[in-house]
């Protein structure tokens, strides 16, 4: 028979446990909306800077520097990032920062890449390329829509071109999956189950 003091105390541990959830989900919350205006304010950060930044007429090899000093870049933000991920209280929060940071930095250096040759050897594309031109066709590619309205033309455009597809290419898959590796570690290192940090947990 069970113990009267036993058959008490068990209710009310419920009742306590369901109070500390309910007031875990309110920081979570917290956390889950910061996260989502820092990613937004990220972006619209960066795409601000592509527009102001003036990008002067350099040639093929000033263009070919500038993209591989901001792919070392964006390579550095993102592993800089993963390990935040890791220490993070929130990793899979983290990981959407991250994801928006990498992506921003990715599309707008081959934007400015892409209006920068079209600038220094004109006739690389089927156009003149405007900065938005330039992200137009940075976005259709990295998407695979390929409206077929702007097109590389010469020899260096295709090669640059192509880099994006190779590229965008790891990225979805190669820094998808190190993301989500570190999302897991970052788990573990707390001992918390891989919902704990959804702001929206089921109840039991």
């Amino acid at each position: 028979m069970d113990h009267p003091a036993a058959a008490r105390t068990g209710p009310a541990r419920l009742r306590r446990a369901r109070e500390q959830q309910h007031q875990g989900r309110g920081p979570r919350r917290r956390a889950a909306v910061t996260a989502l205006v820092r990613a937004a304010l990220i972006a619209v950060g960066l795409v601000t800077v592509y527009y102001v930044l003036p990008l002067d007429g350099r040639g093929t090899a000033g263009t070919s520097a500038l993209l591989a000093c901001g792919l070392l870049l964006v390579v550095g933000v993102f592993w800089w990032e993963v390990r935040a991920i890791v220490s993070s209280p929130y990793p899979r929060l983290k990981a959407v920062e991250t994801l928006a940071a990498t992506l921003a930095l990715f599309v707008l250096l081959f934007a400015g890449a892409y209006f920068l040759l079209e600038h220094s050897t004109p006739g690389s594309f089927s156009e003149p390329l405007t900065k938005t031109d330039s992200l137009y066709f940075t976005l259709t590619t990295f998407s695979t829509v390929g409206y077929g309205d702007i097109v590389a033309r010469s020899q260096t455009a295709r090669v640059l071109t192509m880099f994006q597809m190779l590229g965008g290419v790891l990225l979805v898959g190669v820094a998808a999956r190190i993301l989500a590796g570190a999302v897991q570690a970052g788990l573990r290192r707390q001992g918390r189950e891989p919902s704990d940090d959804s702001p929206h947990r089921p109840e039991g």
